[in-house]
């Protein structure tokens, strides 16, 4: 809401030479009602009352009065101002502003202006004005009437410090304590500006502008004290009272989520929220509404009802708006590493978004082992995870801090000395070390049944492992039907000792 226009508050009109006693005598009318019928005594009466008013002071001014004037003479170091003296007052052009209201480039002659009075005579008999301590006491009395009027204005941050915000209120210093900043919550307004969150929020507030209405106004001691959040909660009480004369049922509106619950989603609508009950998310299966949707989000609503006397609007989402788990198996896959970032805490976990509209639970269990998960999971954090199971008919993900960590673990390099996660896994202990038949036959792969035997032997607990058959993958061997499978073994020691044969005879081996 616009800040009302005021008009000049603080001007004192130059005197008007037309009217009262002047004007009658000038008229020849004798104020005790006789009428002066010589054309000649007239004309020597006129011309010296006329001369004793030009010695008299048509206005009495004062310093530190604020009049209003007509600039007569625009020269480059000085203006000339009528404020109905018998001489123009004198405005320093050196006090002018570089741009905007006041500055020389805006000054034209015959404009009418707000002057403050310095000095009322100089010995030239000019008075000294400024046009900038009159822009300010103007600002002050304007001040005065919105603070009167309760009215809300609009300020730019230009300072903070350890107590509030320092915002200029039309050049005017005014101040905005903790207490009274809306995006503070009540433990950061306790702990004061000297926690570091804290005094990184009040700065990154820095030339934002806000909404603000004054609470405290002492013009004696330039004490001018504001509050966002009245001004916010002011503007969104008019706001809902517009809102729900406005709205009407079937109408399209688009707002923001606002707040989310167990039995739906608040909307704001630029000053009022309404409820999107669970049930009207327009798509069945749906246990909470943080599945689908996530504060801050843009959103299409329909307005289902308004009640006016319980101040409640009734609303639906669209089904198209908030959806895309329709397409969420063709865009991602289990395995695959994504970026989330946790939006909510629960006690059995956290859920985290990998974009808009798809979020995902990341059970305790798939949390890193030895990990405190106050210090990872916490609103906000962003995390690399691995996608556990995607149901896109129920609207479920599954997600693994654990199994990522894990991965990454895996996936790095080796250090220049060869230590590191590659070089401990490429170390053989004592049993595999002795070279089997895939060793002395690098070009040679495992068949399906010994890959089968590999994994299962990678499942065995405690060491417990069995020597490892590994046989040529030769065309013979990959041609034998699946009852032949257990002769493997003895084929691939025969093949294994005519190798060695061969190569003791000196002949080249089939």
């Amino acid at each position: 809401m616009q800040a009302q226009q005021h008009g000049d508050l603080s001007t004192k009109p130059a005197e008007n030479f037309n009217s009262g006693r002047v004007q009658t005598m000038i008229e020849g009318n004798d104020p005790q009602g006789n009428t002066n019928s010589n054309p000649e005594e007239v004309e020597d009466f006129n011309q010296n009352e006329m001369e004793a008013l030009l010695n008299l002071n048509p206005i009495s001014i004062k310093r530190g009065d604020v009049v209003e004037g007509v600039i007569v003479r625009i020269d480059q170091d000085e203006i000339l101002v009528d404020i109905g003296l018998k001489s123009e007052g004198v405005l320093s052009t050196k006090e002018l502003p570089a741009s905007g209201y006041g500055s020389f480039s805006e000054l034209h002659l015959n404009d009418k202006v707000l002057v403050y009075v310095i000095q009322p005579e100089t010995s030239e008999g000019h008075a000294v004005l400024s046009l900038k301590r009159a822009n300010t006491e103007r600002q002050w009395r304007i001040a005065e009437e919105q603070y009167k009027n309760g009215e809300l204005l609009k300020a730019k941050v230009i300072d903070y410090n350890k107590g509030g915000l320092i915002v200029d209120v039309a050049g005017i210093r005014g101040f905005v304590p903790i207490s009274q900043i809306l995006n503070l919550k009540r433990e950061e307004v306790a702990a004061g500006g000297e926690s570091q969150e804290t005094a990184a929020k009040l700065q990154s507030m820095k030339d934002k502008e806000l909404q603000l209405k004054i609470i405290e106004i002492n013009r004696a001691r330039n004490r001018l004290i504001l509050s966002e959040r009245l001004a916010v909660q002011e503007w969104r009480q008019r706001r809902r009272e517009e809102l729900l004369d406005e709205l009407k049922p079937g109408e399209v509106r688009r707002g923001v989520v606002s707040n989310l619950a167990n039995f739906g989603a608040f909307v704001d609508l630029g000053g009022a929220d309404g409820l999107v009950h669970i049930s009207q998310l327009a798509w069945s299966r749906v246990n909470h509404p943080s599945e689908v949707l996530h504060v801050g989000q843009d959103v299409e609503v329909q307005v289902l009802s308004v009640d006016k006397d319980n101040k409640k609007i009734a609303l639906s989402i669209k089904r198209a708006e908030v959806d895309p788990w329709t397409t969420v198996e063709q865009r991602y896959a289990p395995g695959q590493i994504v970026t989330g970032v946790v939006t909510k805490i629960a006690p059995f976990g956290a859920f985290a978004r990998i974009e808009d509209g798809i979020e995902g639970l990341i059970h305790q269990s798939e949390l890193t082992p030895g990990t405190d998960p106050k210090t990872v999971l916490h609103e906000g954090a962003q995390l690399q995870l691995r996608i556990l199971r995607i149901d896109a008919e129920r609207r479920r993900l599954g997600l693994s801090l654990r199994q990522a960590d894990e991965e990454e673990k895996a996936e790095t390099p080796e250090t220049p000395d060869g230590s590191g996660p590659a070089a401990a896994a490429a170390t053989p202990t004592a049993r595999e070390s002795v070279p089997s038949l895939a060793d002395t036959t690098p070009s040679l792969e495992a068949t399906p049944l010994q890959q089968e035997h590999a994994a299962a032997k990678r499942g065995e607990n405690k060491g417990e492992r069995r020597e490892r058959e590994r046989t040529p993958d030769s065309g013979l061997l990959n041609i034998l039907p699946k009852e032949d499978e257990g002769e493997l073994t003895a084929m691939a020691e025969a093949f294994r000792a005519a190798r060695q044969r061969n190569k003791d005879e000196g002949e080249p081996s089939e």
